[in-house]
């Protein structure tokens, strides 16, 4: 039997926002009935990009019920720059946990959102899907080696049966474990490169690496929904960056989910993976 939290158990008996909306402004789907767990996520958006309403349908068990409530809990009344921050970790840290067989369900709720925001972004062209196929690794499931290693590298994935709690890829015919435990072994690889690259950085070395990935990564970000950010300081003794939130960023209610899931995560990738983040 399942380890279910609390709050969990409550959006699966008391499911939040289920239904379509009329006439949305887009529709999100992850997920098909063939792999057994499907979601469709609807949106209603205003002139200033702020997410008015969001209801969801959803084919699978009481996490993908749960998950896909708290989604749309999640980003009602958030702008769209707000929500193209939230990751399956947001999901399941909201929902107080899931056991590690469910993690796809919070990974579908992650998809699902993403595939709203593509289309919006007009990034839903067929005939792009075309020319740029992506390469599936999982026929069973449907999941391609893009959103593969994406998934590996956020969630730190590092055996197969990590991959198949997440994505389900390799639970069915088994037959593209191999190709899975191969991925997962070049991940490593790239990783420890990248680990050691940081480890030969001299404190100086650091700041300028860090400075330049706010920069070049993090700043058009920021800039693109009013705000900014400021490199303040690096204390190489505990890996904490300092930084200051600036324009409308300082006075944003989210300010604390854009230092973890944008600022952080972005030097974790870039730069250390023990990176921490804190505001001035």
């Amino acid at each position: 039997m399942w380890d279910y939290s609390e709050k969990v158990m409550e959006h699966y008996r008391n499911p939040k926002n289920v239904g379509e909306i009329e006439n949305p402004t887009v529709i999100g789907e992850a997920g098909s009935l063939i792999c057994g767990d499907m979601l469709k996520l609807y949106l209603k958006i205003n002139d200033n990009n702020v997410i008015e309403d969001a209801k969801f349908q959803t084919f699978g068990c009481g996490s993908a019920v749960a998950s896909s409530s708290i989604l749309t809990e999640m980003i009602i009344g958030k702008t769209i720059d707000e929500v193209k921050k939230i990751t399956n970790k947001d999901i399941v840290d909201e929902l107080g946990g899931l056991p590690p067989q469910k993690m796809h369900c919070s990974v579908m709720g992650q998809e699902a959102l993403e595939d709203a925001l593509k289309k919006l972004d007009g990034n839903d062209d067929k005939e792009n899907d075309i020319t740029n196929e992506e390469k599936i690794i999982c026929q069973c499931f449907n999941i391609s080696e893009n959103l593969l290693r994406k998934e590996i590298r956020e969630n730190n994935l590092n055996t197969v049966a990590d991959v198949t709690n997440y994505l389900k890829a390799g639970g069915a015919c088994g037959h593209c474990k191999n190709t899975i435990e191969n991925i997962l072994n070049e991940e490593i690889v790239i990783k420890n490169e990248l680990e050691e690259e940081v480890s030969k950085l001299n404190p100086t070395q650091k700041i300028l690496k860090i400075n330049n990935v706010i920069e070049t990564s993090i700043v058009p970000l920021l800039q693109k929904d009013g705000g900014d950010i400021e490199f303040i300081d690096f204390n190489n003794e505990n890996n904490i960056v300092t930084v200051k939130l600036k324009g409308r960023c300082s006075a944003c209610k989210n300010a604390v989910l854009t230092l973890k899931n944008l600022v952080e995560t972005t030097l974790k990738e870039h730069v250390d993976k023990n990176i921490k983040v804190k505001q001035k």
